[in-house]
């Protein structure tokens, strides 16, 4: 019932938005993807950064044939992490493109059906959002010999002048991608624009900057570290794979202060620690 309602909710709720030349978000309502390149026609050089849910892939495909062209497909998928509203198209669009995809490497036992993540939390965050997230148990994945793991140094296969960032905490392999020439961040889920754990905030996309999902966070201590590693980087425009861009001033003010408060914004009770 959890996953045919939140499919549901995604369905009736898709658009697009250009955010950037180079960057259009797929929205889901209840998370992002998104395509990276100048469209150019057939012979565009783009990449897809996540693949939303099971149900995504139509809208995806749609908005792919309509910025990039009929025959175009991208040279890489680039996962952030595991979790099923990121992974839920990618063996699908992977196949029908025969394309590779890159994760972290501490992601492949979890994209390779080695290993399962945690259940949800269900005591955490409260909501419908929240109650729903804990009836899934996390499909088992096995991508086979499509998956590779991401390059030590940083770069990101397929997106020159982008790094990736590893951002543990929501799961051991999370990444954030990065542009220092513009500082553009794509946080993923290392933290939120949006109460994600409430129905509300996701279906009218309410701001409230805030830490990663709760109900599936694992590790508060490295998610802590990973937000003050990404507000070192200054970034002028946050996407988040939860929640609306923020950009400028009103996002240094709120990423600056959810560094400096993140135990009391983000991190449940139960899993709050002392230095």
């Amino acid at each position: 019932m959890g996953n045919k309602l939140v499919e549901l909710v995604s369905a009736l709720t898709t658009s697009s938005e250009e955010v950037l030349p180079d960057i259009l978000i797929l929205e889901f309502r209840i998370v992002t993807a998104c395509l990276v390149g100048i469209p150019e026609g057939e012979g565009s050089k783009w990449v897809l950064v996540d693949t939303g849910l099971e149900n995504s892939s139509q809208f995806i495909l749609e908005s792919v044939h309509s910025r990039f062209g009929k025959n175009s497909r991208p040279q890489v998928i680039i996962l952030t992490h595991g979790h099923f509203d990121h992974v839920g198209s990618v063996k699908e669009l992977a196949e029908y493109w025969d394309v590779p995809v890159y994760a972290h490497t501490l992601e492949l036992p979890y994209l390779t059906g080695k290993k399962d993540y945690p259940l949800a939390d269900p005591g955490v965050g409260g909501g419908l959002v929240s109650g729903i997230s804990t009836t899934f148990p996390h499909t088992r994945i096995d991508l086979e010999y499509r998956i590779f793991p991401l390059p030590d140094h940083g770069a990101v296969p397929g997106m020159p002048g982008w790094q990736w960032v590893h951002t543990p905490g929501h799961t051991d392999g999370h990444i954030s991608l990065f542009r220092e020439k513009d500082r553009v961040l794509l946080a993923a889920d290392a933290f939120t624009t949006t109460k994600q754990e409430s129905l509300w905030s996701v279906m009218t996309q309410e701001e409230q900057i805030g830490g990663p999902p709760k109900y599936f966070t694992t590790d508060w201590v490295e998610a802590e570290k990973s937000v003050k590693r990404l507000e070192e980087l200054k970034p002028s425009l946050v996407i988040p794979s939860h929640g609306k861009p923020m950009a400028g001033d009103e996002l240094s003010r709120h990423l600056v202060y959810l560094a400096q408060h993140f135990q009391e914004i983000a991190v449940p009770e139960q899993g709050r620690f002392v230095e």
